[in-house]
């Protein structure tokens, strides 16, 4: 006598939960219409926790305390104090999910860029959803273990990536960045690779001050 297996049909939801900060352009509530681009920003080790307001010490944070005029939404998540952002990509996925469907995003207009810890997970964000994003800029990151890593880097082929990295930076080797830029020539990617020569770990502030930077991302489109 043959037995049927029972066959059941399941599906399982995860909760997840991370602070962030949005920045709305000045413009942005006087047209319904218009579709803003976008930048998540992922800051470094020294700013997990509670406090959001720690976040605001570098990077982009920091300069939109100073200003009104900045043509993107941005979002700047916190990291819980006891993970890394390598670690927290699904729930930066989803985050990103839930301010694209609630707010006048360009779909075809989302960037990505973070420093230190935050330069590692844009190269692990990016990895993980690489159809999310029209240009990423890490800053003095990485994505050790290399191991799977430059394997993998061909996800990235089109994705444009401009990597900066100080050439004395003494908390993050400028080789941590430069191994991920070359695999990611050798597979054709499309890459460019700033190293401020004199430059230590703060290779965030020359960059993020830099007009140039948000010209470039504005310039790729998916």
């Amino acid at each position: 006598m043959s037995q049927q297996a029972n066959v059941y049909e399941g599906q399982v939801t995860r909760t997840v939960r991370l602070k962030y900060l949005l920045f709305l352009p000045k413009a942005y509530a006087k047209s319904k219409r218009t579709k803003w681009p976008l930048i998540m920003f992922l800051h470094g080790m020294g700013e997990r926790g509670e406090d959001l307001d720690l976040i605001k010490k570098h990077g982009l944070p920091k300069i939109l305390e100073q200003t009104e005029d900045f043509e993107f939404i941005v979002v700047s998540p916190q990291c819980p104090s006891d993970t890394t952002w390598a670690a927290e990509t699904a729930a930066l996925d989803a985050l990103l999910s839930d301010v694209i469907a609630t707010r006048a995003v360009d779909t075809r207009r989302v960037y990505l860029t973070g420093l230190s810890m935050g330069g590692y997970g844009t190269w692990h964000l990016a990895l993980a959803y690489p159809e999310r994003f029209a240009a990423i800029a890490p800053i003095c990151g990485g994505a050790m273990p290399y191991v799977g890593v430059t394997d993998r880097i061909a996800a990235l082929k089109h994705v444009p990536v401009w990597a900066f990295h100080g050439a004395k930076d003494q908390v993050v080797p400028l080789a941590e960045s430069a191994v991920l830029v070359s695999a990611l020539k050798k597979c054709g990617g499309d890459v460019r690779f700033t190293i401020y020569p004199e430059a230590e770990h703060d290779s965030w502030t020359e960059t993020y001050d830099n007009p140039e930077l948000y010209e470039w991302f504005l310039s790729h489109k998916k």
